[in-house]
């Protein structure tokens, strides 16, 4: 299966012209359901069609990791088979803020896009600015521990917008709150759903969606808890083609 995974990445991708820009860091969280029959249910939102980038697309919620977000505070640590894989052949400084950031991002752009808060009680007084006031006025922190990794992956060279992006995941337990709207405050999802990774699959995927996909049904095949000391699959762009590398 790995082998038609980086195939067909390699085959979606088309040579541009574009400045060769050095990837961002992003982040995306896969809110977990369990379920009793293992069918497990991810979140999911179609990006509303005034977007440039991907209009219509079914996404997890996640984005562009902001600087603010270093500076946020959280509650708990990484396990550290998580914050091991987070930095592995990171460029740029290693810091512990800089692993942070990641999970603050996926948190902030889920509730963002979502409407959830992702994240534990705190009486740590602290005000959050933007969106991230909704958390500290419900004495809420991101949480690292129950954070897991689940794959990572850098847009190619050349393309119009690059990012090099961890594919985060949580449980729904680790779910805090929600807005009664269904929905977050930005308005960049609409038809945000639980979907089964069966009822995912059907829909109009992003090609890399649709690989985490596949690589998450393999994964809790084998690792229904999301042990963090699991392989987690890197794709990166070398010669001609995606490379699959396993951390």
């Amino acid at each position: 299966m790995n082998e038609f995974l980086v195939r067909r990445l390699s085959e979606a991708e088309r040579q541009t012209n574009n400045p060769n820009l050095r990837p961002k860091d992003a982040a995306t969280l896969l809110v977990l359901d369990r379920r009793e029959d293992g069918n497990h249910r991810v979140l999911m939102g179609r990006r509303h069609m005034r977007h440039r980038f991907m209009p219509g697309m079914f996404v997890f919620p996640g984005g562009r990791v902001d600087p603010a977000d270093s500076r946020v505070p959280v509650a708990g640590d990484y396990h550290p088979g998580v914050a091991g894989k987070l930095v592995h052949a990171m460029k740029g400084p290693k810091t512990d803020a800089r692993a942070r950031a990641f999970t603050v991002a996926a948190v902030r752009e889920t509730y963002e896009e979502a409407g959830l808060l992702v994240g534990s009680p705190s009486d740590l007084a602290w005000q959050g600015s933007g969106d991230m006031a909704a958390f500290s006025d419900r004495h809420l922190l991101p949480d690292l521990t129950p954070i897991r990794l689940i794959a990572r992956a850098i847009t190619p060279p050349r393309r119009p917008r690059r990012f090099d992006t961890r594919f985060l995941a949580v449980f729904a337990d680790a779910v805090a709150d929600r807005l009664p709207s269904g929905t977050g405050p930005s308005g960049e999802l609409e038809d945000v759903h639980w979907l089964t990774l069966e009822e995912a699959k059907s829909l109009e995927l992003p090609t890399i969606t649709l690989t985490i996909i596949e690589e998450l049904q393999a994964r809790l095949a084998d690792d229904p808890e999301l042990d963090p000391a699991h392989p987690v699959p890197f794709y990166y762009w070398r010669g001609k083609g995606f490379v699959r590398e396993e951390i």
